[in-house]
């Protein structure tokens, strides 16, 4: 029994290192300045429309219609990189649903998260709400922009975008 405790236990640890861990070189993937928190201490140079990141109105231009091609790759994205935690339903796993957030967040937002998690989880409130439910950070998954932008068409796809 003892070693039963002893085992739950290290994998527990484990899986919350794994999950919940800064990467020490995260030069892999979009590339967004490493920060300490002094950088970003003030909320009121943060934009909860935009988040924070490289990502703005102008540089993510979503078509009328969906990106077929680019949906499947982020769906295959998805599969590997995002599945564990997050549902394409409304239901929370580790994370929150994915059903609807195409709708309740502008794209680019979208896009400075998941290709910057870390930062914005520090400063955005509805994240930092959203950690209190979930318990667990999102971890930095290096997504390069193309990746990032696969994902969102991906989103727009699971939220009814023909």
């Amino acid at each position: 029994m003892v070693q039963f405790r002893f085992l739950l236990g290290s994998l527990l640890i484990a899986f919350l290192v794994a999950c919940g861990g800064k990467p020490e070189n995260s030069s892999q993937g979009a590339s967004t300045a490493a920060t300490t928190p002094e950088e970003h201490a003030n909320p009121s140079d943060y934009d909860p429309d935009r988040g924070a990141g490289k990502f703005t109105e102008e540089n993510v231009v979503l078509g009328e219609s969906l990106d077929k091609a680019m949906a499947d790759r982020g769906h295959d994205i998805q599969k590997v990189k995002c599945s564990a935690c997050h549902r394409l339903t409304d239901e929370k796993l580790v994370g929150p649903g994915w059903a609807g957030v195409t709708e309740r967040q502008k794209p680019y937002w979208i896009m400075n998260f998941i290709t910057n998690p870390d930062e914005m989880i520090d400063r955005d409130p509805i994240l930092q709400a959203q950690l209190e439910l979930c318990l667990v950070r999102m971890p930095n998954q290096n997504l390069t922009d193309d990746e990032a932008r696969d994902i969102l068409e991906f989103m727009r796809e699971n939220d009814g975008v023909k």
